[in-house]
């Protein structure tokens, strides 16, 4: 553990990548191999669960701390981040612990299993023998946030100058449902099991968003646009026999979707599909909402199999026939991938992303503004000459999306914010007029700038109603431009609605409260967008 602080405190003190890289190739260079493991799992985000409440553990440190749990809960919001509140209030530990970073983590699975009170005993024992960025650590690996500034990508260069392996190969191994319970290093590393490689989806490539049109590009005779579908982007595998269907976020979803087993079917023996999974009705996507309720269930049951059923709207061949084409030009992959879906039977769950014809970037405006009314978030572009890159590289992918729906809302309540903005309220739900009433309808905290915020938390301080906990229900005097991607029924909230990734896009100081939207608005945008 004291090697893995090490490296935390290095990483935490530089914002340079070249340091950053320096101090990770050297931790992979000599740490032991299961602390190495464990640091790349880490680092790739896969944390453990929490192995304890965080009530509790504000309980136990208040009390190892000799403090009233009042004190302690006034200390938390200040400092803003609780591991860090429970390592400085903790008194000097009295002794010190040699184990490594994996016997720690085989510590943090067995607290999972443990009960009470030797759950109580045995974080008391590790606080008492670790260090402040020990302790500090340990804190956040119990709960569950262990978080550090360092890419993947910037992790998987480190990687591969300690390993001498490439970086696109590496990243292709680290990809997949591992943990370090259930691999080695040399097994993930140095020589891969190829029966684990059969399920193993490749590094997604990932889009830039054109901020002001696409003329940038240049010639738009050498790009290819489609729709940018509002979807879960994913790949679908078939190897071995099986299929297997990847999240984005490298979350194995196969049975989530079980329509796509008909993938087995219908595909070739090694063959891998990049596209966007859609609800589908007829010949049209759902809305991202129907969609929703299937993306939190283990298993779907067959009313929301029926209501929602799904495609996979392919773009992209990353495998034909076992062999890796990705370096193959897109247009390439295109071809090889609409002969491939022209012999599957028209009730097949796999759809061709069709491309968008287009003569000039004025043609391609026009057609961008259909993109809602067909279900889409906006246009994709991509370099027709460009290989399939591993994450988010500028150059040969954009996605031109269009300009978010907006709606003027009055601020109700607001709450402090977290880390460096615990001392700020940054929080707000926002209403819009139902008669004389004002109902609230969403919340949102991101979206304004440090002084807006400090602007807006001296005027919540001086013009609090009513407190209830961490909210305040404040006067509505502001209004506060809301912008959203989609609007959805709802019947969990009073208003009926809910948007996705609501933000504030601007405070209205120029609007008075009384011509804020009202939810006739909401329910007419529903009507059109929902």
């Amino acid at each position: 553990m004291k090697r893995f602080a090490a490296l935390f405190t290095a990483l935490d003190r530089t914002t340079k990548t070249t340091a950053k890289v320096d101090a990770l190739a050297a931790y992979f260079a000599d740490a032991p191999e299961a602390d190495r493991l464990w640091t790349v799992a880490l680092l790739s985000g896969r944390r453990p669960r929490r192995a304890v409440t965080t009530m509790r553990l504000r309980e136990w440190a208040a009390e190892r701390a000799g403090l009233p749990l009042w004190l302690f809960e006034e200390c938390y919001p200040v400092v803003g981040d609780l591991a860090e509140t429970i390592a400085l209030v903790l008194p000097p530990a009295t002794g010190t612990s040699a184990a490594s970073l994996s016997n720690w983590m085989a510590e943090i699975a067995a607290l999972a299993q443990a009960g009470e009170p030797a759950r109580k005993a045995r974080i008391l024992a590790a606080w008492d023998a670790l260090d402040g960025t020990e302790r500090f650590l340990f804190n956040k690996l119990i709960t569950g946030g262990f978080r550090v500034g360092v890419s993947q990508k910037l992790m998987t260069r480190a990687l591969a100058r300690a390993t001498g392996i490439g970086e696109a190969e590496l990243a292709h191994r680290l990809m997949g449902d591992w943990t370090p319970a259930t691999t080695t290093w040399r097994a993930l590393i140095v020589a891969p099991d190829p029966a684990a490689a059969l399920s193993r989806p490749y590094p997604f490539y990932l889009a830039y968003q054109i901020e002001d049109g696409p003329e940038a590009l240049g010639d738009p005779s050498g790009w290819h646009a489609e729709y940018k579908w509002d979807g879960i982007r994913g790949q679908v595998i078939v190897r071995g026999g099986e299929h297997f269907v990847w999240s984005r976020g490298e979350e194995l979803m196969t049975d989530r979707f079980p329509e796509l087993a008909q993938a087995r079917d219908f595909l070739p023996e090694g063959t891998v599909i990049d596209g966007e999974i859609l609800g589908w009705a007829g010949d049209a996507p759902l809305p991202f909402a129907a969609l929703q309720k299937r993306i939190t269930r283990k298993t779907v049951p067959k009313r929301l199999l029926a209501e929602a059923p799904v495609v996979l709207c392919a773009y992209d061949l990353l495998e034909d026939a076992g062999r890796d084409i990705r370096q193959a030009p897109l247009a390439a992959r295109r071809a090889r991938l609409e002969a491939l879906l022209a012999a599957l039977p028209a009730d097949a769950p796999l759809r061709l992303s069709p491309l968008l014809p287009f003569d000039d970037w004025a043609a391609l405006a026009e057609t961008r503004k259909t993109a809602r009314g067909a279900g889409a978030e906006g246009v994709m572009l991509k370099r027709a000459a460009a290989p399939y890159l591993a994450g988010r590289k500028k150059g040969d992918w954009w996605k031109w999306k269009l300009d978010p729906l907006t709606v003027d809302a009055v601020m109700v309540y607001a709450q402090a914010g977290h880390g460096r903005r615990a001392t700020l309220y940054t929080d707000f739900t926002f209403a819009v007029w139902d008669g004389a009433a004002l109902v609230p309808f969403t919340k949102a905290y991101s979206g304004l700038t440090d002084a807006e915020f400090r602007e807006i938390t001296r005027w919540v301080r001086h013009n609090t109603l009513q407190r209830f906990g961490p909210v305040r229900q404040v006067r509505p005097e502001h209004v506060f431009e809301i912008a959203f991607e989609g609007i959805q029924k709802s019947p969990r909230h009073k208003s009926g609605i809910a948007l996705r990734f609501p933000r504030m896009a601007r405070w209205r100081k120029d609007k008075p409260v009384a011509e804020a939207n009202t939810l006739d608005d909401l329910k007419a945008l529903l009507g059109r967008y929902g």
